[in-house]
């Protein structure tokens, strides 16, 4: 059977990436203003951090109709029998039921796979299913890999621009102003549990303390040296940093990096916005 391994821009990587890999990938839109971008291909991370420096307000959707009917209409020439897709979660857009849409449409076979989640989770679970499948791996076994993962893994968000979620609208003026005075910090979290959507973890009072609450947090999971954790940050190496030798004292044999946060979270996060995702590599 040949099968095409379908994405979209969710995991922060281009077009040309992750074709590297044998991963085909549709951008996600981002508009500002008049304007609407395709994310990693007219829209990188740079030039959101620069709207972010100009105050702008962005706002996200999932790839055009258009462009996947083209390209699942090129993999359906090209002999494709069956379009595995690992797009970003269903409770953040609706992306996968656009995939599932379009491929019905074209009398095309398709799963897809809901990470609950989106950025490095699922860059891994696309690359980790394609890699299963080469290896021969029953399609039993490469659910039970995809369960696993999922279930493992946890993203936490400590924002810093409380302005720029009032901009956004995801916080009123006068819950932003109440937080600046009492010095509140706001830690989020997506996962499973959240059914792939963003809800409040817990708040605390300074940004110290809320580094050391993630850490808490992170501690309720069995971290081990099958776990990988990333820090994602907006234009803020310096507490990514700060992060990263927190977390490499407290899990040690876990492997961890920092990267740059994708576009479809940063621009709604705002700058100084870490991300700290983690789960069990299968």
């Amino acid at each position: 059977m040949k099968i095409a391994y379908v994405t979209d821009s969710g995991t922060g990587k281009s077009i040309s990436e992750l074709a590297a890999d044998g991963i085909i990938s549709v951008p996600l839109q981002i508009t500002e203003g008049s304007t609407t971008y395709q994310d990693m291909e007219n829209y990188n991370k740079n030039d959101c951090i620069q709207d972010l420096l100009k105050e702008k307000t962005m706002s996200t959707s999932q790839p055009a109709y258009g462009v996947v009917e083209e390209c699942f209409r090129s993999l359906k020439s090209q002999g494709a029998e069956l379009i595995i897709a690992v797009p970003i979660c269903n409770g953040l857009s609706g992306t996968i039921s656009t995939m599932t849409s379009v491929a019905a449409s074209l009398n095309m076979r398709i799963i897809c796979v809901d990470t609950y989640v989106t950025a490095v989770v699922q860059e891994y679970l696309i690359k980790r299913i394609k890699k299963a499948y080469e290896e021969g791996k029953s399609d039993l076994e490469i659910k039970l890999i995809c369960d696993e993962v999922i279930a493992s893994a946890n993203t936490i968000l400590v924002p810093s621009d409380l302005n720029h979620l009032v901009r956004g609208g995801r916080l009123t003026p006068l819950a932003a102003m109440m937080a600046g005075f009492l010095k509140i910090v706001p830690i989020l979290s997506i996962n499973k549990a959240t059914g792939g959507r963003i809800d409040t973890c817990d708040k605390v009072r300074t940004y110290r303390k809320a580094m050391s609450r993630v850490i808490e947090i992170i501690k309720k999971d069995p971290i081990d040296e099958n776990y990988s954790i990333t820090i994602a940050h907006v234009n803020d190496v310096k507490n990514a940093m700060s992060f990263y030798h927190m977390i490499q004292e407290a899990f040690p044999k876990a492997s961890t990096q920092v990267i740059e946060l994708c576009n479809v979270v940063a621009c709604h996060t705002g700058l100084g916005c870490q991300a700290i995702q983690y789960f069990k590599q299968v």
